[in-house]
């Protein structure tokens, strides 16, 4: 099985936050759908699998008109598709293109909330308000959708852990089946980053952002969504089909400017910029990055993606590499992590803190 992942890089205005590859140029999005159907019908079948899943990410895919999303996903095809996630924004949706995205086909939903206070949300250069995402995840109940995810963000510029706690019981109360958390990273170049080193913005430390990690499991958790990776949680069942791919080395297929794409010791990427992207769609001189992964960059990569999910990695990898020894030590001595009855090393809670230094250590 395989996925294809699509971006759409337009918004009507960037987050403050944001690093993703985004463009305001709005009166391109004709153009660039018409290569984006064109990359579609070139590559749809080069993984040699059936695909199973779609994923429509950005950017904001919600700024194309339906009948848009309706002639991408007739390129792909959705025949035997099992999940079709589509993101979309608290502020461009309502109940009439919901359904008809849904007619397209979509059959899940990602909603960029990441927070019901309006306050926050201004501080990080959200464009919706905390009421329309409420709105936005009614209304795509009341037209039918049965699977939808929420994105929340946490560790943000003035956010308090009361703040964060109102936001888990919104989030909890709507009863969508899914929520993505993340904790607030300042990239090098965003916008909110320069207003930090400016000192417009005071980040929040560690600790607290480690507090604010530790009422997120704990909330979820006794509502009964499964911890399945480091920032997704999910009611059984609903674990996100497509994202779980990127984990556990699933073949996808990246169309769109920047997108990536992966097959066995291959990773490839398009570019990051409109022009070179269009133009060589419709030139056939598109130039995509490749690199191949030695056995040492498997090994690696099984690290630190298998150490991010809650199935964890086989203790027995890094036995052989690494040595029995460091596994004695984070698992007895410094309980970062446990080893399953299946022989897997998982996270712990207090392994989660430090989950980027234990990956380190446990690469080669």
């Amino acid at each position: 099985m395989a996925g294809i992942y699509i971006h759409i890089p337009f918004c009507k205005s960037r987050c403050l936050y944001c690093d993703f590859f985004s463009t305001v140029q709005l009166d391109r999005r004709t153009e660039y759908v018409d290569a984006l159907l064109k990359e579609i019908t070139a590559r749809k079948d080069e993984t040699g699998e059936p695909i199973r899943t779609i994923y429509l990410g950005g950017g904001t895919p919600s700024m194309l008109d339906s009948i848009d999303i309706f002639r991408i996903l007739r390129t792909a095809g959705t025949e035997g598709v099992e999940e079709i996630t589509m993101e979309v924004n608290p502020g461009d949706v309502n109940e009439q293109y919901l359904r008809e995205i849904k007619q397209c086909g979509v059959n899940r939903l990602s909603i960029g909330v990441q927070s019901f206070k309006d306050h926050l949300l201004k501080a990080i250069g959200r464009r919706h308000t905390a009421t329309q995402a409420i709105d936005a995840v009614r209304t795509a109940q009341k037209v039918g959708f049965d699977n939808i995810s929420i994105d929340l963000m946490y560790a943000l510029p003035s956010q308090t852990l009361p703040h964060l706690d109102a936001d888990l019981s919104l989030a909890l109360k709507l009863g969508v089946q899914h929520i993505s958390t993340y904790g607030l990273i300042y990239e090098e170049g965003t916008a909110l980053t320069q207003m930090r080193d400016k000192g417009e913005i005071e980040p929040i430390d560690e600790d607290k952002e480690n507090e604010m990690y530790d009422l997120i499991c704990k909330r979820f958790k006794e509502a009964g969504f499964v911890h399945y990776e480091v920032s997704n949680f999910a009611l059984p069942g609903f674990e996100a089909k497509h994202n779980s791919s990127y984990w556990d080395g699933t073949p996808y297929i990246g169309v769109g400017a920047g997108a990536h794409s992966y097959k066995g010791n291959m990773r490839s990427w398009n570019p990051k910029k409109l022009n070179s992207y269009i133009n060589g769609i419709e030139n056939r001189t598109l130039i995509r990055t490749r690199e191949y992964l030695s056995e040492t960059d498997f090994y690696n990569e099984r690290i630190m993606l298998g150490l991010r999910t809650n199935k964890g990695i086989l203790a027995s990898d890094v036995d052989v590499r690494i040595g029995h020894e460091v596994v004695t030590r984070m698992t007895d001595e410094y309980q970062l992590l446990r080893l399953t009855e299946d022989g897997r090393l998982v996270a712990t809670q207090k392994g989660l803190h430090v989950l980027n230094r234990i990956i380190e250590d446990l690469m080669i």
